[in-house]
């Protein structure tokens, strides 16, 4: 199996997108109101800044980003799930710090779709008895099974085992998670379980449970993976927006050596299922 997450790119979509944009840098020209022939129109910069501007438009701001995880998190602390929470501020690493309701702290960093070279962990803060981080990709045209087992497996199994990041768990949702560009068949059949929070209409999270220790080759190979009721931001969200059992996945991060180098080999199961497992693949550090 190869489904690291439920949804995936709606292979249509992508077929769309490349027409389109084909037929964009083909005939543009036609729609130009400037009295320009069709070379001095794509020679003039006009179709290259107009690109830029609508890309730099459509993007989700990071306030976009923080403004969705504000409802998640009020909605949270009004249900009672949570006692309270703020925004780390700019001199932290983290963005938020949440208080559980047996007052410990969980710190949630905001990443985005992934793919990218910001995807790199953080260190944990030292505060934290919990550290999550929080995946809100704002791409329509992504490709959320890609981009979730590059991030998992290329990147944060590679920061937890050779910079000993302590990583609890991963969340991966945002408004996109149930619409049409981002079809969820948690809800395709079950639209009782769409949660409404603020202005968005949205399926249960996706959760991914991490280990529960450092992997180390030769100390501590594949340690297990923490349970959802031991992570406690983790465990209220789920309850919170109606998360099955069978639905959250755990992460091993099996550590070994192939002669001088350190290996990773990473797993996702799901509802006891391998849904995507690596080869032993070596750590590279620049």
């Amino acid at each position: 199996m190869s489904d690291p997450i439920p949804c995936r790119k709606d292979p249509a979509l992508k077929r769309q997108i490349e027409e389109f944009s084909e037929t964009l840098k083909t005939r543009s020209h036609e729609l130009n109101t400037f009295g320009l022939s069709e070379r001095d129109f794509y020679d003039s910069g006009i179709f290259e800044g107009s690109i830029q501007r609508v890309r730099g438009q459509i993007s989700a701001s990071m306030a976009e980003k923080k403004l969705f995880v504000a409802h998640i998190l009020n909605h949270m602390e009004d249900a009672g799930y949570i006692k309270n929470w703020i925004e780390a501020g700019n001199a932290n690493r983290h963005d938020y710090s949440v208080t559980l309701k047996d007052d410990k702290i969980a710190a949630i960093e905001l990443k985005g779709c992934l793919d990218g070279n910001n995807t790199n962990i953080s260190a944990r803060p030292p505060h934290a008895n919990e550290f999550i981080v929080w995946s809100v990709c704002q791409n329509k045209g992504a490709d959320p099974r890609h981009n979730v087992w590059s991030g998992i497996h290329v990147r944060f199994s590679a920061d937890v085992i050779a910079e000993k990041k302590q990583v609890d768990g991963l969340i991966v949702w945002d408004w996109l998670c149930g619409t049409a560009a981002r079809v969820c068949p948690k809800v395709d059949h079950a639209p009782e379980r769409i949660n409404e929070v603020g202005p968005y209409r949205l399926p249960p999270p996706c959760i991914y449970l991490f280990p529960a220790t450092i992997p180390s080759p030769r100390n501590n190979p594949k340690p297990p993976v923490r349970p959802i009721g031991e992570v406690g931001f983790l465990n209220a969200m789920h309850e919170c927006f109606g998360g099955n059992a069978s639905e959250l996945n755990s992460v091993t991060f099996e550590a070994g050596m192939d002669g001088v180098d350190v290996v990773r080999t990473t797993t996702i199961k799901r509802d006891g299922v391998v849904r995507k497992q690596s080869k032993a693949t070596p750590i590279r550090r620049a």
